[in-house]
């Protein structure tokens, strides 16, 4: 079938946009890296780009959605990282998998310093990931890779959970709850989850930023000791 031209007119109208964005998101990123999060500005991409403000404004309303926009991009890369590094470990154990993911997560921040704090420490307001943000369900698709292994766990039967959780906790694990795809997870379960994740997220976050450096020249055996208590945490029993 022949296309109109306006079919091969809208064909190109497309790949026109889609390199625009991915060539703003390339710009957006390496100011990131080189200057900072501050940096990232509709005027200082779009004068990378070749082009004035509002002709960026063609692609991005504002500040807040090219910041999303990077935030979802960079989530989606370390989702992609963390599902790689899963399938190093056998599909039989998830103990196994959730080490090598921690082990990914650790790598990839480290490799990227700056892309890291714009997700995690949000230097700047509009990289929240707040329900109704652009870049929630991103930061969840990376959330799901770790939360997966953790369910798995359980399943197992294993996890040693808390007896009773007092009553605030309640409402602010529903969400997690929600995000797991149905799987009827007791609340008591998921703060250990979240628990074991703070863990996690405290062991990159120290040493990433440098907080170690004062003690440690290597931080991987503390970092490896911490994942072993969280899969034992989590009742693997190879931990």
């Amino acid at each position: 079938m022949t296309d109109t031209p306006g079919t091969t007119a809208a064909r190109r109208r497309h790949r026109v946009r889609e390199e625009a964005l991915a060539d703003s998101m390339r710009i957006a990123r390496r100011l990131l890296v080189e200057e900072g999060p501050e940096a990232v500005t509709v005027r200082a991409v779009a004068r990378e780009m070749s082009l004035t403000a509002p002709g960026l404004y063609r692609y991005y309303a504002g500040h807040r959605e090219l910041v999303q926009a990077l935030v979802s991009h960079l989530y989606d890369e370390l989702a992609e990282a963390l599902a790689a590094a899963r399938e190093v470990g056998p599909a039989d154990e998830p103990g196994r998998q959730l080490r090598e993911v921690c082990r990914g997560l650790r790598r990839w921040a480290l490799a990227h310093p700056r892309e890291f704090a714009l997700l995690f420490a949000k230097p700047v307001p509009d990289a929240d990931t707040t329900p109704g943000a652009a870049a929630h369900d991103p930061s969840w698709r990376f959330g799901s890779v770790i939360l997966g292994l953790m369910v798995r766990l359980w399943q197992r039967g294993t996890i040693q959970a808390p007896a009773d959780l007092s009553p605030e906790w309640i409402v602010q694990l529903e969400e997690v709850r929600e995000h797991l795809g149905g799987e009827p997870v007791p609340l008591e379960v998921i703060y250990v989850f979240v628990s074991c994740w703070a863990r996690l997220y405290g062991a990159v976050a120290v040493e990433v930023f440098g907080h170690l450096d004062f003690a440690l020249t290597d931080a991987e055996p503390l970092f490896e000791r911490t994942v072993g208590e969280i899969l034992a945490a989590l009742g693997d029993p190879a931990a």
